[in-house]
């Protein structure tokens, strides 16, 4: 009788931030319906080790961290062969069939490693601009994906495929007013969602603190979804109390989808991730780029939104805060306004992105069978205004662990 044939066994490396673990969960879900074994390998980072408390049935290995900073080549080279060497004797143990990187230096290791060890390589990059380890690693490995169609000049290999940046299947419209309950706020009012990424934005938090009062007075009814970071809580909802304004204050919050499901409009970061998630959710966002990201990339993938008219790009260092307020309250009070942001979005949603990435590493191993074809990412421009409705709400749980301004 012939021996079973093993499951192909792929590494996934998506630490150090969101916008690299959660598009790395979901091509991991993705290839685990293929009957793959998954193992994801993060950073010891606070976001990575609870995010990863809600991916079930994959192997969890954490690497240390590792950040070219301040030109310290020493740190960064003693690091870079700590963790390839721990990269390398796990594979020595199981032998990966393919491994991912998702982006930043932690995914460099992994990707040698596996490289030495004889399997298929791989690079996915969400970003407009990719960032630096991508565009090292890229000459190396047998494929690339990239969310953004400019990101294709900048990265050295002759494979690159426009695949949009993956998002978990729990973001896909909501029913409002159930997410608005799960969150404890008035299923009836307007929600602002003020976040920055995985770690909170303090520039963000600032302005919206200052811009508090004139919101009061010109939205009394406004409600307030805010995800700080965890440096910021405190004096946030402080300041939500001080104005009797409710809202709910995270410093992160797992279950984003009701986040983005109880909102009317966000404030935000620009990073790929939240973007996709916006796009996937038809999120009408005001974007404030991080000024400091590396190759000002967030300023790049915010721009690509706002030229199609998928999103409002402010910047921080020039915004005033009646500028921010005004735009805040024309899409909050504008119904038409956001449905034409929100139709502008449908672009620029790859409702297949996981799933393409998942057939194409496959492909790659040789594994015939990879199921029927999925949409193709221009499939979603064509969805008519029936994909703008809301669907039958979905259960949610009600039992979330909240820290509430509720005035």
């Amino acid at each position: 009788m012939p021996m079973p044939t093993p499951n192909p066994f792929v590494v996934i490396a998506c630490g150090g931030t969101g916008g690299h673990l959660f598009p790395g969960i979901a091509i991991a879900e993705a290839l685990q319906q293929k009957a793959c074994d998954i193992a994801l390998i993060v950073s010891p980072k606070e976001v990575d080790q609870e995010a990863v408390k809600s991916a079930t049935g994959f192997e969890v290995r954490t690497l240390p961290t590792i950040a070219l900073q301040d030109g310290n080549w020493t740190a960064f080279v003693r690091g870079c062969w700590a963790s390839y060497r721990i990269c390398a004797r796990g594979f020595k143990a199981r032998q990966p069939d393919a491994v991912l990187a998702m982006g930043g230096f932690t995914s460099a290791p992994p990707i040698l490693a596996g490289k030495f060890a004889g399997a298929a390589t791989f690079l996915h990059e969400s970003n407009a601009i990719p960032g630096r380890a991508n565009r090292w690693l890229a000459p190396l490995v047998d494929q690339i994906f990239v969310g953004f169609q400019m990101a294709t000049r900048r990265l050295r290999h002759q494979s690159v495929k426009v695949v949009g940046t993956p998002v978990r299947p729990a973001f896909s419209p909501l029913e409002t007013a159930a997410c608005r309950m799960a969150l404890g706020l008035n299923p009836a009012k307007p929600v602002l969602l003020v976040m920055g990424g995985s770690q909170g934005a303090s520039g963000i938090n600032d302005l919206l603190r200052q811009a508090l009062p004139i919101l009061s007075a010109r939205l009394p009814e406004l409600q307030f979804v805010h995800l700080t970071g965890s440096s910021d809580k405190e004096k946030v909802a402080a300041d939500y109390a001080l104005h009797k304004r409710r809202a709910v204050v995270f410093p992160f919050l797992t279950e984003m989808e009701l986040a983005l499901g109880a909102a009317t409009i966000a404030l935000s970061r620009s990073g790929a991730s939240s973007l996709a998630e916006f796009a996937a959710m038809r999120l009408p966002a005001i974007l404030i780029p991080f000024p400091s990201a590396a190759d000002n990339h967030q300023f790049y993938n915010a721009r690509a939104f706002a030229e199609t008219g998928a999103a409002v790009q402010l910047d921080q260092a020039s915004v005033t805060l009646e500028k921010l307020t005004d735009q805040i309250v024309l899409l909050i009070e504008d119904t038409k306004a956001r449905v034409a942001m929100t139709s502008a979005l449908e672009r620029w949603h790859y409702p297949d992105a996981a799933e393409e990435v998942a057939k194409s590493i496959l492909r790659r191993l040789g594994v015939a069978d990879v199921g029927p074809p999925v949409h193709k990412p221009e499939d979603s421009k064509s969805l008519g205004s029936s994909s703008l409705k809301e669907p039958p709400g979905r259960e949610v749980n009600p039992q979330l662990c909240l820290s509430r301004s509720n005035l």
